[in-house]
């Protein structure tokens, strides 16, 4: 798993859909494409979204859910906890220094 949320915060275009995602969840793939053209001047088509949309589920960083004909993504971000405390060392009696 620690793989593909590498691979999805590599690109800096699925980084840019998180932040949009982070500032507005649950938006559907028009409302995703519309911020990036507008805000971010990025040209990219609907299927490239797509495909980004899809390497961001594959790391269950987005989670989607349909109402209707719609389709909603949302931000998940307990992937992120779980690196982040996968490398958290206790805190036992302040910093410590690391020898090389």
């Amino acid at each position: 798993m620690a793989d593909d949320l590498f691979k999805a915060l590599a690109d800096p275009t699925r980084r840019i859909i998180l932040d949009e995602l982070t500032e507005k969840s649950g938006q559907t793939l028009f409302e995703i494409c519309s911020r990036l053209s507008m805000k971010h001047q990025l040209g990219i088509s609907r299927q490239a979204i797509s495909q980004h949309l899809a390497v961001l589920e594959a790391a269950a960083l987005v989670e989607t859910r349909r109402e209707g004909r719609y389709k909603f993504h949302d931000l998940n971000t307990a992937p992120l906890r779980q690196i982040a405390e996968r490398w958290l060392v206790p805190d036992a009696s302040g910093p410590q220094e690391s020898t090389p």
